[in-house]
């Protein structure tokens, strides 16, 4: 998976976490140059669709794991993308309008956990299940945390703190986090990152 989702509020206003998809297409695009057969899911980026790669576009979160389901089975599983946690419980039809008594108010509900529905599944759990974490603080301790939380095997950390210039830029520093193990990365052009994340999984 890879990029934002998008939760609508009305047809013109979203919910969205800040991702531009670089990452995670251009490990999808690592993993078509190895040699696999890579199925992307993603949300609304704009990016060019990597090479050699069956393209699956959505916008929301429920979108994307209906699109994930659809197409297991598979070997490997890596889930990068910045799926929104919440949504609006029910998107107005219309545009809101502002209005002289203030913002309006929205009654919130969760989204589904695509990684821990994956990785938890009774049946069809892809054999490496690869999450992505990104924190602005205690970067380590919050992946280890999310490792266990989620069921996943690996998971790449990265700190997206504002002035790491990660989110939309074209570097990544990221931390390859284990069951028992962390692996530091320098920073690497996300191309490189996907490359050696690729030749780790492989």
């Amino acid at each position: 998976t890879s990029g934002p989702t998008h939760e609508p509020i009305d047809p013109v206003r979203y919910i969205a976490n800040r991702s531009s998809g670089k990452q995670g297409h251009a490990i999808a695009a690592a993993a078509a140059a190895a040699g696999a057969r890579v199925t992307l899911v993603s949300g609304p980026v704009a990016i060019a669709d990597p090479a050699g790669v069956t393209m699956v576009k959505v916008e929301s979160a429920r979108e994307m794991k209906a699109a994930v389901e659809a197409a297991l089975p598979a070997d490997i599983a890596i889930f990068a993308a910045a799926v929104a946690d919440w949504r609006v419980a029910g998107a107005a039809d219309e545009k809101i309008k502002k209005t002289k008594s203030g913002p309006p108010t929205f009654s919130m509900v969760e989204n589904p956990d695509i990684l821990a529905g994956i990785a938890g599944a009774a049946s069809g759990r892809p054999p490496l299940v690869v999450g992505f974490a990104a924190e602005t603080e205690k970067v380590i301790e919050h992946a280890r945390a999310k490792l266990a939380r989620k069921g996943c095997d690996l998971i790449v950390a990265n700190d997206v703190s504002p002035e790491t210039g990660v989110m939309g830029g074209d570097r990544n520093t990221v931390h390859l986090v284990g069951r028992d193990s962390v692996e530091t990365w320098p920073e690497l052009p996300k191309d490189e990152v996907a490359r050696r994340l690729i030749a780790a999984i492989a």
